[in-house]
C-alpha cells in the first residue's frame, strides 16, 4: 500500500477577454477495491458560477462547470491524495475454460462486453500483427498473449509525448512505429478485439519512480493512457504497453471507456475570434508519501 498524490493543473491564456462556454473535466480517480481517496481539491479561476458532478454511463466521475462574464485566462488545479494497494499477481486466478485462446465468453457476459469487442478502426495490418503473439501449437496461454503483446509494443515501438487532439489510427501506430502512451493503448485494444478479447480505454496517471524492474516508466508529466482486457474469473486487468506493467502497478485510473474521445481529462468550449486561444500548458506531478 502506497499513499500518492496528484497534483494537475491545466491552463488556457488567451490573446483577448473572451466568454468561456461549458467546460467538462475528468480529474477524480475511480474509488475500487485497489484505491482509495483520501481528500481531493479543485480549484478554477476563473471561478465558475456552477459547478456541477455527474456520473458518466461508465460510472465515471465528471465535474462540469459554466462560467459568466469573459476573461483572457482560464486555470484548473486538481490535488487527490489516495491510498493505492498494487495487485499484480504472478499469476490472474482466470476461470478454467478462460486460461488457454480460443475461448468464447459466457452467454452471461457476452451482452455486457459486446461494444468492448466492436472494431473502431478496420485494419487488417492490426489482426496480422496480432496474430505473432500465438502459438504455433492449436491452442496459446491467454495471459501469455497479453503479456506478449504488451512487453512487444514497449520493445519495438518508440513512444514520443504527444500533445495534439486526438489518436493515431493503429495502422499509422503500426507503419511509424511510434507514438504516444493513447496510441499505443488503441493499437493495444484493437490488436486483442481482433482476437476476440474485450478491451477498452483507460485513462489516468502514471506515478514514476526512479526504475520499474530497471526500465525507466515514462508518461508523467502529463495524463496518462493504458487499456484493460476483461478476462472471465480475473475481471478487468490493467495492460500499459507504454511501460510494458500488467496489473495496477503505479497506474491510478480515472476513467475508463470503450474508446478515447470518450474519457477526455478536460475539455469545454469559449467565445471569441478565431486563433484567441494562445494554447495551453499542463502540467502533472505524482508524489509518494515518505
Amino acid at each position: 500500500m502506497s499513499i500518492l498524490t496528484v497534483r494537475h493543473t491545466t491552463i488556457y491564456r488567451y490573446k483577448q477577454p473572451v466568454g468561456l462556454g461549458e467546460h467538462r473535466m475528468m480529474f477524480r480517480p475511480r474509488e475500487s477495491h485497489d484505491l482509495r481517496l483520501i481528500r481531493t481539491h479543485l480549484a478554477i479561476f476563473p471561478e465558475p458560477s456552477q459547478l456541477r458532478w455527474l456520473h458518466d454511463p461508465f460510472d465515471n466521475s465528471v465535474a462540469v462547470a459554466t462560467f459568466e462574464g469573459t476573461t483572457s485566462e482560464l486555470r484548473f488545479e486538481s490535488a487527490v491524495t489516495i491510498e493505492h494497494f498494487e495487485y499484480s499477481p504472478p499469476e490472474y486466478p482466470l476461470e478454467d475454460y478462460a486460461r488457454t485462446y480460443p475461448f468464447r465468453y459466457s452467454d452471461e457476459d457476452f451482452p455486457n462486453l459486446e461494444r468492448a469487442l466492436s472494431h473502431h478502426y478496420h485494419a487488417e495490418d492490426v489482426a496480422e500483427w496480432a496474430l505473432q503473439f500465438l502459438d504455433p501449437a492449436a491452442t496459446t496461454d491467454t495471459m501469455k498473449i497479453l503479456r506478449a503483446m504488451t512487453h512487444g509494443i514497449r520493445e519495438t515501438f518508440e513512444y514520443g509525448r504527444r500533445v495534439e487532439k486526438g489518436v493515431q489510427t493503429p495502422a499509422e501506430t503500426l507503419l511509424s512505429r511510434k507514438g504516444s502512451c493513447r496510441d499505443f493503448a488503441v493499437l493495444m485494444m484493437e490488436a486483442a478485439r481482433s482476437l476476440g478479447i474485450a478491451a477498452r480505454f483507460v485513462s489516468g496517471y502514471v506515478f514514476s519512480p526512479t526504475t520499474v524492474s530497471n526500465s525507466v516508466v515514462v508518461g508523467g508529466g502529463a495524463t496518462h493512457a493504458w487499456m484493460q482486457a476483461y478476462l472471465p474469473g480475473a475481471g478487468w486487468i490493467d495492460f500499459d504497453p507504454t511501460n510494458s506493467i500488467i496489473g495496477n502497478r503505479n497506474l491510478i485510473r480515472v476513467a475508463v471507456a470503450w474508446s478515447p474521445e470518450q474519457v477526455l481529462p478536460l475539455w469545454g468550449t469559449y467565445d471569441g475570434p478565431p486563433g484567441a486561444c494562445l494554447g495551453l500548458d499542463v502540467n502533472v506531478t505524482v508524489t509518494e508519501a515518505a
